[in-house]
């Protein structure tokens, strides 16, 4: 409690009172028992000041009550003073002792529990606030660090923002040229900010926006109860109120990446609320809104300089002749999207590469009807990529997921592993995310710097540019239809006519990525399946293109990854793949608002060669009575589940259906509340990931049955209360992280038992004191924590020769909360 100033008062408040009490004979029996109420307060205070510090904001009452401890302690001191025989003195500080004892009792009953759960709640909220992963976040994202030609046009904008003009600034340029950048430095400008504080909302809109989805995360923003709308316009009249109750001073709202066909959605947004303004990004001018500002491509110094910054970092000195360089920085058309990935393939290569690099270009046809120049550019660039480890397959994969949204690195793990034959753990699947972000064809966002390979990355997400992924779904598109590696499937509605064919060969396809919109059936085997009745209207072109394509999809025995993208309250799985027969990977996610209901999972009891299953944003209480058994399976991923009813109402033998499973991934889930003991006889576990999951208490006291697990990750589960001391039997445990788990304070008395334990997490975490056995922790080579909890160690040391204590600071801003795709 050292750093905090309710901590410094109350333990030189403690301090006062254990040093008086037993020299100041006159005021022994008053002093003995402020010492006992302030002991048995003592976690108390010590919780408060935690939580405080996490939110980094004390409230008027903690400063006043702060100011109470000091004050008392002055008291005490003087107390020490008063001599024997000074009555008057004796009775005057007797009174003030007793009235501080009433005032300390008061506001631990009133105040000090509503503190503690007004700051968890609060806690809580940002935690809620934030745990649709699947909707976004209305917080504008940081801008790269080294930009070059913005500082005018962020002035100009700036100046249009802040002057009293038009409701709507449209800026505009082609794709690739840094909109959305400037975007992002707009809100976080000094000025902009301190105009429109906490009301700047950024909305990245996209070439297929759903108007409720948008209103709906803006509601989710503002900690406000997000609500069902029953149609668009219902969406647009509340939010129209939501805007005039928070509105505390002007708005911004950020439109980022309109597309042409969505110009009718930015009238909607238009209200007659004082100081509200609307800053729009796209490729078009929107002429009815007024003037637009176009940003201009850069200059030949600003294009030359941010291909430098990307082909020879840190300053490095150029390899090739200078000349020719220049050359290919005209070649990038002064696009800063060409000149980062172009830069960024070409770092480190010789200069027979460049050479060729520019053949190429020279040589290339427009592969899009629009930006063929940007385009011709970046795929010299795809081609280039390393064959070694399948990398250039890695970035085609990437366009299997919708536009704008982020990708977990985890998934993309469990494709690359699977699919291209990678190591199991994991790590070279890794190298290759970070190699595409090497080479700017992805970006890498860490919501949780302190991971690191051992403990999981579902904390680190990648996201791409929309060209970038237009250009893989392109490329990934080039041969006939039946010899695609990968199938990329975008359904608007039940319109299935775009993927109806005329030959009936098999399909070679090894990844099938569907996507279908809000508007969807969910029911795939009425899309699929005619009525059979040979009436003149079966004979329809819609029945006969769902006839065709279910005897297409009815040979897809290659398939080794299925992606399926959704964004319904309900949604049945595909009929056909139960004909998938090496099916080794299947991610299924919902991208709607709520949690979706899952149909037809019996489906997967055919799938006899799966290894890998990711659900994300469904419920699961198909599991409750299943009697499937997933005998092939490693690795099982639970994110932003609704998990809890099946979890406490389970009736199936988790031994049974999952005889092989060797990890389990729990994220997000947030109705939680207890792991059954059943999932203890999975004995092959070797690692289990329960992480974020508020509402989870306690562990079962079965865990220690797990003796092969290795890695047990819990961080940012705050409602968990301890661990269970047979964790002690888990000798096979190497890594370990209690981080941000608020509540636990203490670790079992068997810990010590832990023989091969390596690595230890616990920054945040309550923990104020270590059990002897720690001592006994002879591998134990890391141990991530604070300042406080560094201190705990220090003793230990003499016994753990190979320790390291990594102090790592208090995250004020909540970075460790669920963050979100996009």
């Amino acid at each position: 409690m050292a750093d905090a100033a309710l901590g410094v008062a109350f333990d030189r408040l403690l301090r006062a009172v254990l040093d008086v009490k037993d020299r100041a004979s006159n005021f022994k029996p008053i002093l003995d028992e402020l010492n006992s109420r302030l002991r048995l307060l003592e976690p108390t205070v010590g919780e408060i000041v935690r939580l405080e510090r996490i939110l980094d904001n004390p409230e008027a009452e903690i400063n006043m009550f702060t100011d109470q401890l000091t004050q008392a302690a002055e008291l005490v001191d003087k107390c020490s003073k008063v001599q024997w025989w000074n009555y008057k003195a004796k009775v005057h500080y007797s009174t003030k002792l007793k009235e501080f004892d009433e005032k300390l009792v008061k506001f631990f009953q009133t105040n000090g529990q509503a503190l503690l759960v007004r700051d968890i709640m609060s806690i809580r909220a940002r935690l809620e606030g934030k745990l649709n992963e699947f909707v976004g976040s209305c917080e504008a994202p940081e801008a790269p660090k080294f930009t070059v030609g913005l500082d005018v046009p962020l002035q100009e904008l700036r100046g249009r923002l802040l002057e009293d003009g038009a409701p709507v600034v449209v800026l505009s340029a082609p794709g690739g040229s840094g909109k959305t950048t400037l975007a992002k430095k707009l809100c976080h400008d000094v000025e902009i900010k301190d105009k429109f504080k906490d009301n700047i909302f950024f909305l990245t809109v996209s070439k297929t926006p759903i108007l409720r989805v948008i209103v709906q995360t803006m509601f989710q923003h503002k900690s406000y109860t997000v609500p069902e709308f029953q149609n668009d316009e219902d969406a647009i009249n509340k939010l129209e109120i939501l805007l005039k109750q928070i509105r505390s001073g002007p708005i911004l709202l950020v439109l980022d990446d309109v597309w042409t066909e969505s110009e009718s959605l930015i009238e909607k947004f238009m209200f007659q609320i004082p100081g509200y303004r609307i800053l729009v990004t796209s490729r078009s001018e929107f002429r009815r809104f007024g003037s637009t500002y176009k940003l201009e491509l850069l200059s030949d110094r600003d294009a030359m300089a941010l291909f430098c910054h990307s082909a020879f970092p840190q300053g490095g000195s150029m390899n090739v002749p200078e000349d020719l360089v220049h050359e290919i920085v005209r070649g990038c058309r002064k696009f800063p999207l060409a000149l980062i990935v172009v830069g960024g393939s070409l770092y480190g290569e010789p200069e027979v590469i460049w050479r060729d690099t520019l053949e190429q270009w020279s040589e290339g046809q427009s592969i899009f009807d629009f930006d063929g120049d940007l385009l011709t550019c970046l795929k010299t660039s795809i081609d280039a990529l390393d064959k070694k480890y399948h990398i250039k397959e890695c970035f085609l994969d990437l366009g299997s997921f919708p536009e704008d949204q982020r990708i977990p690195a985890t998934t993309l793990m469990d494709i690359w592993v699977e699919l291209y034959n990678l190591d199991e753990d994991g790590r070279r699947a890794l190298a290759n995310i970070h190699k595409l972000a090497s080479r700017n064809l992805v970006n890498l966002v860490f919501t949780r710097e302190d991971a690191s390979e051992i403990d999981g990355y579902n904390e680190h997400f990648v996201t791409q540019h929309d060209l970038l992924r237009d250009l893989a779904i392109h490329q990934s598109s080039q041969e006939c239809i039946e010899q695609r590696k990968r199938l990329f499937m975008n359904i608007r509605g039940d319109d299935l006519s775009k993927w109806s064919f005329e030959h009936m060969e098999p399909f070679h396809t090894r990844l099938l990525s569907i996507s279908t919109d809000e508007t969807f059936s969910s029911s795939w085997s009425s899309m699929l399946l005619p009525e059979k009745t040979f009436s003149s209207s079966w004979f329809s072109f819609s029945n006969i293109c769902k006839s065709l394509l279910y005897r297409k999809y009815k040979q897809l025995p290659e398939v080794e990854v299925l992606i399926l993208n959704f964004r319904t309250r309900n949604y049945s799985l595909p009929k056909f793949m139960e004909k998938m027969d090496q099916l080794k990977v299947l991610i299924i996610t919902n991208y709607g608002f709520w949690p979706a209901e899952l149909s037809d999972f019996q489906l997967l009891g055919f799938l006899s060669s799966l290894k890998r299953i990711k659900l994300e944003h469904v419920s699961i209480s198909f599991l409750s009575e299943s009697t499937l058994q997933f005998r092939n399976l490693q690795k099982i991923s639970l994110i932003m589940c609704k998990i809890g009813e099946t979890f406490q109402n389970c009736t199936f033998e988790f031994s049974h259906m999952f005889p092989n499973l060797v990890e389990i991934n729990i994220h997000c889930c947030s109705d939680l509340v207890e792991l059954p003991d059943r999932l203890c006889d999975i004995i092959c576990l070797k690692k289990l990931s329960i992480t974020k999951c508020h509402d989870l208490d306690a562990l079962p006291e079965r865990l220690g049955w797990l003796t092969n697990l290795e890695v047990l990750r819990l961080h940012s589960s705050t409602g968990l209360l301890g661990l269970p001391d047979s964790v002690g039997s888990l000798h096979k445990l190497r890594f370990l992280d209690i981080s941000n788990c608020l509540s636990i304070s203490k670790l079992p008395k068997r810990i010590g038992e832990l023989c091969d334990l390596e690595k230890l997490q616990m920054r945040g975490c309550g923990v104020h004191q270590l059990p002897p056995s720690v001592k006994d922790l002879g591998q134990l080579k890391d141990v991530i924590c604070d300042e406080d909890t560094a201190d705990l160690w220090e003793p230990f040391k003499i016994h753990l020769n190979n320790l390291k204590t990594t102090v790592i600071k208090e995250e004020k801003n909540l970075n460790w909360l669920p963050s979100l795709h996009h």
